[in-house]
């Protein structure tokens, strides 16, 4: 919890305009001053790092969900098709030039509807089969993307690409306090129901069969798992766009500072998720400001080599 509060405070630090420290614990202390710093602190930064926290600790408990309801550390949170849902609906919704203030909640409710379909095919008897999961989570997302692809090619002569290509690379630039209250409550209701399933989790990770034969009603708390992860999921892409390696990183760090028992991976995979969030944003507007580099890219950069040694170190001492 200290280091995300420290990464929040950091966000609030950083930017185009320097602030100091002194400049921080006054701005925070008299919100309604009216001086520079305060605006700038409670209007810009502060709102971008609570929210950045948010969708980190977001995909961070979604990643942590379905990696121990698969069994699989190499499953994302996107694999439901929440993200590829979402970006055609709003690549569509640009392209149709749909009012700005609309668009996110379109791509929320695309995400869902996404994510609801590929539970559908992915069910077997009452519950939901694993790989069908997979295979399904790939193909729609292929053909969503192929959507975009093609709405991007129509538009190559206008103006609209960019917007749609600026939301495809995840940005919380813009984002404020408003944009947080009409999510707020299909988080909440994602982190109960996450909450909820922590006891079926951990039972789930000893393999289905294990699990029933434990008392557990496998069917239902596999489609907890899959409602849940998805909410929290599409509300966080609403909210930043599209910013990949949090949801599939963190949970690997979560569970080797606190080990794989769900009561403590996942919150510390919210907290992890929402600090280096946090950070990955204030880094991004402030490596080459006032130029902001796309989360996506920054993420990525950062992302595919820390992954890389989690996992090869993982390999090589299992090998040992």
């Amino acid at each position: 919890m200290l280091v995300l509060l420290i990464a929040i405070l950091i966000g609030g630090l950083v930017g185009a305009t320097r602030l100091s420290l002194h400049d921080l614990i006054v701005a925070l202390e008299h919100p309604n001053s009216g001086s520079d710093a305060a605006t700038i602190l409670w209007v810009l930064r502060l709102p971008r790092a609570v929210l950045a926290a948010i969708v980190g600790a977001a995909l961070g408990i979604s990643g942590a969900m379905l990696q121990g309801m698969l069994r699989n550390p190499l499953v994302d949170p996107y694999l439901t098709g929440v993200s590829a849902g979402a970006a055609a609906a709003i690549a569509i919704a640009v392209a149709s030039g749909i009012a700005a203030p609309f668009v996110p909640a379109l791509g929320f409710v695309a995400g869902l509807c996404a994510a609801v379909l590929v539970a559908m095919l992915a069910r077997r008897g009452g519950g939901l089969d694993a790989n069908r999961l997979i295979l399904a989570g790939v193909s729609l997302s292929a053909l969503f993307s192929a959507i975009v692809a093609l709405v991007l090619t129509r538009l190559q002569q206008g103006g609209y690409a960019e917007t749609i290509i600026s939301w495809l690379a995840g940005s919380l630039a813009g984002r404020t306090w408003h944009d947080l209250t009409w999510t707020l409550p299909y988080l909440g209701v994602g982190a109960i129901a996450a909450t909820l399933a922590i006891p079926a989790l951990n039972v789930l990770r000893l393999g289905d069969v294990r699990a029933a034969a434990l008392g557990v009603n496998v069917d239902r708390a596999q489609w907890i798992v899959v409602g849940s992860a998805s909410l929290l999921t599409a509300s966080a892409v609403a909210l930043s766009g599209i910013v990949g390696f949090v949801g599939l990183i963190v949970p690997h760090v979560a569970r080797r500072i606190g080990g794989s028992d769900m009561r403590i991976a996942l919150p510390l995979s919210a907290l992890c998720g929402g600090a280096f969030m946090t950070l990955a944003d204030a880094a991004s507007r402030s490596l080459f400001a006032p130029v902001e580099i796309p989360l996506s890219v920054l993420l990525a950069c950062i992302g595919v080599p820390a992954f890389l040694y989690l996992y090869f170190r993982g390999t090589a001492r299992a090998a040992a």
